[in-house]
């Protein structure tokens, strides 16, 4: 699962397709909202704002 911003979202879609041979879900943070976890308010890869879980 990665927290990203729009820049990284086919980096971290190339990730997860490497690591689980299966194509991820991609979730926009803004309009998403979970009841017991808090996504991470920085991209993985920069310091930009997350705007998409890739899970």
């Amino acid at each position: 699962m990665y927290c990203v911003c729009k820049e990284h979202v086919e980096l971290a879609i190339d990730h997860f397709v490497d690591e689980y041979e299966d194509a991820p879900d991609l979730l926009n943070l803004a309009t998403t909202k979970f009841t017991d976890w808090e996504p991470p308010e920085r991209c993985e890869w920069c310091d930009s704002p997350a705007v998409v879980l890739v899970l």
